[in-house]
Order: C-alpha cells, then structure tokens, then sequence
C-alpha cells in the first residue's frame, strides 16, 4: 500500500514538471523543482529571462495557477521564479538552447552551434566541458554522434558523479530525433589531484640571506685590512749612557 502511494505521489509530480516545462518556450528555463510548504505546494521555476517567464504584469504565472487548479485539483500552487546568475555555467539552459536553435533553424550547422557554446562555456571560467549530439536527425553520411570537448572533464570517480553537472534535452526535427547531453565541471570544484604553493614566507628568506651576506662582506673587509706594527719603546738617555760607560 504504501509503495503504490510513493508510485502515485512520484508519477503526479513528473507529470506536473512536463506540464510547467510545456507551457513556458523552450530555452526559456533550466529546470523546476516542486516543494511541499504548509500554505500548498510550491512551484520553483529556475530561468535565466524570468521576465520572459513572468509575462507581463505576471500574466503568465497567473494563467499558469489557475491551470495547476484545474488539471491537477491542486489547492493553492505558488509559483517562484528563481534568476540564474551564470547562464553558460547551467548545463540544462545550455542543452534546451541548443535543442530550440536545433526545433526552429534545422540541424546543418550543428557544428558550428556545438563549438560556439562550447567556447561560451570555457569563457564563463568552466574547468571543462563537454557536449555530445546525436541521433538520427543530425545530418551525415556515416557519423551520427559528434562530441565537442575542451579543458579538463573527469570521467568516472567521485568528481564525475557528484561534482559535474550534467543535463540532456531532445528536439523533435521532421528529419528525426537529436539528443543534447551538456557536462560541465564548474570552476568552484576543488580537485583531489590540486597542489597550491604557498609563496608567503619567500621575501622574508630573501631578506635573511642579504642580511647575512652583508656581515660576511664586512668580515672580509675587516680581515683585509694591514695590521699596524707595534713600536717598541725608546730606550731613556741614561740608561744609553750607562751601556757606554
């Protein structure tokens, strides 16, 4: 019983992500997350344009409740807009941007787009990054996965499962099916392999050794300096004459 619960609970917010992300255009978000709170449930609409998302004077969101009442008997669903600061650092704005460019202009500058977002990626400061497009809608005679990669990417360990970020999106072509799979290891992920150098202590060793070498050369110069001879006392006159006598 309680398995057939978690089942349903699972299956009713799947279905309301796919609704939410259906409603808003492609490109226009990167991901939503759903939250239960004691006032309802609450809707967090992840976005790079959230002008975009709100609509004018919020006339989308207000559509959008009203749709989340109807369809899904939902009580009072509160929807949040949530800014992305880095956009080209959020795989998923990166994957449903190339599938929107891939829905609306077609597939045969695949290359071009693949390499254009790759470089904005590594120019947001990413460690490395790596897009893969395939399927049966990307254009060529032999080939039908095309991988763009740059910087330093982990392939299995730690750092790959829980530290890289990683997105797919499709696009749905008239030619066929493309998949957008987006890795991107972002720049605030220390690596187990780092080595830092500390510098701090260096000027202070320099100025030791001048210090030291400075009293040696004072040394030397002491050395090096002639001994004056001691002169030995005149004899007196009387004791000259008392030899002479």
């Amino acid at each position: 019983m309680i398995e057939k619960q978690i089942v349903s609970k699972n299956l009713r917010e799947y279905l309301i992500q796919n609704f939410v992300k259906d409603y808003f255009p492609r490109g226009s978000y990167s991901k939503i997350d759903l939250k239960k709170t004691p006032l309802g449930e609450k809707i967090i609409v992840h976005t790079a344009m959230p002008g975009l998302v709100v609509g004018r004077k919020g006339e989308n969101i207000s559509e959008l409740t009203r749709a989340l009442k109807i369809k899904f008997n939902m009580e009072n669903p509160q929807i949040e807009v949530a800014e992305i600061n880095e956009v080209n650092l959020d795989p998923a704005s990166v994957a449903q941007r190339i599938a929107s460019y891939f829905e609306r202009f077609g597939p045969k500058r695949f290359k071009l787009i693949g390499y254009k977002e790759l470089q904005n990626i590594i120019d947001a400061g990413a460690l490395g990054a790596e897009i893969v497009i395939s399927g049966r809608g990307v254009p060529g005679a032999r080939a039908k996965r095309w991988r763009f990669q740059a910087g330093h990417l982990k392939k299995s360990g730690n750092v790959s499962e829980n530290y890289t970020k990683k997105a797919i999106a499709v696009a749905n072509l008239k030619s066929g099916t493309i998949g957008i799979k987006v890795d991107i290891l972002t720049p605030d992920v220390i690596m187990p392999d780092e080595i830092k150098i500390k510098t701090t202590q260096v000027p202070i060793i320099i100025e030791e050794i001048k210090e030291i070498k400075t009293i040696e050369a004072k040394k030397e110069v002491k050395e090096k300096k002639p001994r004056k001879k001691k002169e030995k006392p005149k004899e007196n006159e009387e004791n000259r004459n008392k030899t002479v006598e």
